[in-house]
């Protein structure tokens, strides 16, 4: 199975100030690259935020710099 070319990664986060949830997303878009465990590297376009992405939507969060330490969002595949 191929993985699509672009995810829509969803982020949910509390609120400041009592606000609720949040929902922050991001389109990634595939690259040449592979992950730890084999599978395509999706990044945004500032190259900062980098997943590694399996064919059954799992996602793993790269750390692109020190003193990350980021969450695992969900991810929707974009025809």
């Amino acid at each position: 199975m191929k993985n699509p070319d672009r995810f829509r990664l969803s982020f949910t986060h509390p609120g400041s100030g009592g606000a609720g949830v949040l929902t922050d997303e991001v389109v990634v878009e595939r690259t040449e690259s592979l992950g730890p465990g084999g599978h395509p590297v999706y990044t945004d376009p500032t190259g900062i935020l980098r997943a590694e992405i399996t064919p059954a939507g799992e996602v793993r969060m790269l750390a692109s710099g020190a003193y990350q330490s980021p969450l695992n969002p969900s991810a929707e595949p974009i025809p």
